[in-house]
């Protein structure tokens, strides 16, 4: 039996959760609309996703046939080889790196179509409007903001 936690009034069932690290791979922000319970802690959950993240980053740079594959070399965005998104037969987890090193994940139903402009979106209009502008957030720390929530539930429940 699944049980949702943290759907909301109005939350999108195609949508599951979205992660936000640092450079550092610290989840500086975790968000959850539907998400089956399961025994993993939120720590053990994040600690596991930027894993994920870091291993595959690490397979497409090794396995890109023009450039060097250098592990943690920082790229611009659109440089080099990279991941944008992987389907299971449950899920699709999309994923984008700013080039200060944020790294946005969504994660949602698998009939989800290519969402490279909204994380573009979320990051641009939503994460620098309403938490990088606030002069009381300090850069690179978790957060938790009642606007920013706000807005991206406003904003994915329109996503198709």
């Amino acid at each position: 039996m699944q049980q949702a936690v943290g759907a909301g009034p109005g939350s999108s069932t195609r949508m599951r959760c979205l992660y936000m690290f640092n450079r550092q791979g610290v989840c500086v922000h975790y968000h959850v609309w539907l998400r089956p319970l399961n025994a993993l802690s939120r720590q053990e959950d994040q600690k596991l996703m930027f894993g994920l993240l870091f291993s595959l980053k690490s397979f497409t740079a090794k396995m890109d046939p023009v450039g060097k594959g250098q592990l943690g070399a920082a790229q611009l965005q659109g440089q080099g080889c990279s991941f944008h998104s992987f389907r299971t037969n449950t899920y699709k987890l999309s994923f984008m790196e700013t080039p200060t090193g944020m790294k946005i994940v969504l994660v949602t139903d698998q009939k989800m179509g290519d969402l490279r402009e909204a994380l573009k979106h979320i990051y641009s209009n939503i994460y620098v409007e309403y938490v990088v502008k606030n002069p009381l957030y300090t850069p690179e720390m978790p957060f938790k903001c009642e606007l920013f929530n706000l807005n991206l539930d406003n904003y994915v429940k329109n996503l198709t």
